[in-house]
C-alpha cells in the first residue's frame, strides 16, 4: 500500500495523507483474507455434534460441550454428573458445562438453534467464492507456510509435515476440503506473526483426524466426524454434524 502511494503522489504525499487521515495505519491493520465465518450460538462450544461424544483416556476440555438431537447416554467416557437444574451436567474432564438434548428446558431449544447455527456456518463457509487458491499442493500441504485467504480443494488434504499459517491477529483463513482432512502424527499446524485459531476455520466433508500427538489450530467445521488419536492437541472447535472421538486429548 505504501509502494503504491508513494508512486503516485510522491514522499511528500504520503507524509500528508499518515498526519491527516493516518491513512498508512489504517491500511496496515487492515484484515487480509476472507470475513471471517459466523458461529452464532455454535461458538458458545468447543465440542457441538448431533450424534454423539465419546472419550477414552484422560482427556482435558476447556469449554461447553453439546449434543443434539441425542441425548446425554451418546456422551461417553465424561463421568457425567447431572446439575440440580437438570439442564447441565458437570465433568472432571471438562472446565465448563455439558449439555444435552435429553436435559430440561431451554437447554433442548438452545441446542436446536446451536446445531442449527453449526450448519448454516458449515454452508456459509462451503460456498465461499473466488478461492486465493485451488489444490493447492495437490492435497499435500505439509511443510507450507500459508498466507490469509480461501484455500479450496476438490480432494482430500493431508498435512504429514508441519504446516505454518503466518498473517495478522485480524487476518482470516478459510479452507474447503471435499474430502477428509488429516494431520500426521507429531505433526502441527503452526501460527506465526500473530495468526490467531479463532480465525482459521476448516470445512471438511469426509472425517477429520488428529493423529497422535498432532497440534491443530482452528475451528473444524465437519459435515462427518472429528476423531482425535492419544494426545492430540485442539487450539480451536471441534463442530460435526454426527460424532467426535477423543483418546486422551486437550481441547481448549
Amino acid at each position: 500500500m505504501n509502494t503504491y502511494i508513494r508512486n503516485s503522489v510522491g514522499t511528500l504525499g504520503v507524509l500528508a495523507l499518515t498526519l491527516t487521515f493516518g491513512l498508512v495505519g489504517s491500511c496496515a491493520a487492515m484484515a487480509a483474507g476472507p470475513t471471517a465465518v459466523n458461529l452464532g450460538t455454535a461458538g458458545n462450544f468447543v465440542i457441538l455434534a448431533k450424534t454423539g461424544v465419546t472419550t477414552t483416556g484422560v482427556t482435558a476440555i476447556t469449554g461447553n460441550i453439546g449434543v443434539s438431537p441425542i441425548g446425554s447416554t451418546a456422551i461417553t467416557g465424561f463421568g457425567l454428573i447431572l446439575d440440580s437444574t437438570r439442564r447441565f451436567s458437570r465433568s472432571s474432564l471438562v472446565t465448563g458445562e455439558v449439555f444435552a438434548a435429553s436435559y430440561a428446558a431451554p437447554t433442548p431449544s438452545a441446542l436446536t438453534t446451536a446445531v442449527g447455527d453449526m450448519q448454516t456456518a458449515y454452508t456459509n463457509a462451503a460456498g465461499r467464492t473466488n478461492p486465493t487458491a485451488t489444490e493447492l499442493g495437490a492435497g499435500n500441504i505439509g511443510g507450507l507456510t500459508i498466507k490469509p485467504g480461501l484455500y479450496k480443494w476438490s480432494t482430500s488434504v493431508k498435512i504429514p509435515t508441519n504446516v505454518t499459517l503466518t498473517g495478522g491477529s485480524n487476518d482470516v483463513w478459510i479452507f474447503q476440503i471435499a474430502g477428509t482432512l488429516s494431520l500426521s502424527s507429531g505433526k502441527q499446524i503452526l501460527l506465526q506473526s500473530g495468526a490467531q485459531a479463532k480465525n482459521i476455520f476448516w470445512q471438511v466433508a469426509g472425517v477429520t483426524n488428529l493423529a497422535s500427538g498432532s497440534v491443530f489450530n482452528g475451528t473444524i467445521l465437519d459435515k462427518t466426524a472429528v476423531t482425535m488419536q492419544s494426545g492430540a492437541v485442539l487450539n480451536g472447535r471441534a463442530l460435526a454434524q454426527t460424532n467426535v472421538t477423543l483418546i486422551a486429548n486437550k481441547i481448549k
